[in-house]
């Protein structure tokens, strides 16, 4: 005799964290009412993954390298997108002019009339989405999901090795190099951006670059001063992340990349209009200390014990 199959009510749930299941309902809730489910999304003809990639086309055209980092999809099944769209004639896949090695990707007049109409189309979805809330309602939404795209992207920001004489850190530390000129008073001049990087990779130093979609959100690296001391050099997050825990959560992993490197402290620099981080090195236990380098532009010394 058959061993009867339990309904769905007596199946036991898991228990789960309070904010696991917050996300769970939320990620339900909300890809039920934005028609994800849908075999053809916004009745355009094509399901949610090939609309997406539609509109990151459109949005920013690039190689197929750069799309599959924006959106973290494999070789394969962006392949398999990019084929639908170039079978209905929306998008054109060609050498990119700059490297004939890689392949761009650019809409076609049709394609640019089905992004033009996507975008219609979701803005109408998300104002028929909100239409019921007053004014004071709509506010709080619009302010709950900037706040929760935020650190739903800075959970997953990846962190990664890479050379710091390579594109993407030296695309990092342009960024960083940029803003320091901006806030410092008497701006800052750099020379080459590669000079010293010998010391900022294995088996001396290690470089890191953080990255959202491709794009560079923070980066700092670890080299030796000596005597089991490490020093956090070029740390920096892009002004737009600041406030979502990625500066401690990088200054966490470079701790630990010094760890990993043999030391048993660690120190750093910083110019005083940056008020930002010396504060957050502060709350992370580091105590100030004399000058111990001759770098012009720095004001604030800390030292921390790697236990």
């Amino acid at each position: 005799m058959a061993t009867p199959r339990p309904s769905p009510a007596a199946v036991e749930q898991p228990d789960l964290p309070d904010h696991v299941e917050v996300v769970r309902r939320f990620n339900r809730s909300y890809t039920q009412r934005i028609g994800v489910l849908e075999e053809s999304f916004l009745g355009l003809g094509m399901p949610l993954g090939t609309a997406r990639l539609l509109y990151e086309i459109g949005a920013e055209p690039g190689t197929t390298r750069d799309l599959r980092a924006r959106l973290h999809l494999d070789s394969g099944y962006l392949s398999r997108l990019l084929r639908r769209l170039e079978a209905d004639a929306l998008v054109v896949v060609g050498p990119d002019p700059d490297d004939r090695r890689r392949r761009r990707v650019e809409l076609t007049p049709a394609g640019r009339r089905a992004w033009a109409e996507l975008e219609r189309r979701s803005a109408e979805r998300a104002e028929y989405l909100v239409a019921p809330l007053t004014g004071r309602q709509r506010a709080r939404l619009a302010a709950a999901l900037a706040e929760a795209d935020l650190l739903v992207r800075a959970a997953t920001v990846r962190i990664e090795e890479v050379d710091p004489a390579g594109a993407a850190a030296l695309a990092a530390v342009r960024s960083y190099v940029a803003e320091l000129d901006e806030r410092f008073p008497r701006g800052f001049e750099v020379g080459d951006l590669t000079a010293g990087t010998e010391r900022l990779r294995r088996p001396d130093g290690a470089f890191m670059v953080a990255t959202s979609d491709g794009v560079p959100a923070a980066c700092g690296g670890v080299q030796p001063l000596g005597g089991g001391v490490g020093e956090i050099k070029r740390m920096w997050v892009h002004p737009g992340w600041r406030g979502a825990g990625l500066g401690s959560r990088l200054l966490r992993h470079l701790e630990g990349v010094a760890r990993d490197l043999g030391h048993s402290a660690v120190r750093l620099d910083t110019h005083g209009s940056l008020t930002e981080a010396v504060g957050m090195y502060r709350r992370a236990g580091y105590r100030e200390i004399e000058r111990y380098n001759d770098n012009p532009y720095a004001e604030h010394f800390f030292a921390k014990g790697l236990h």
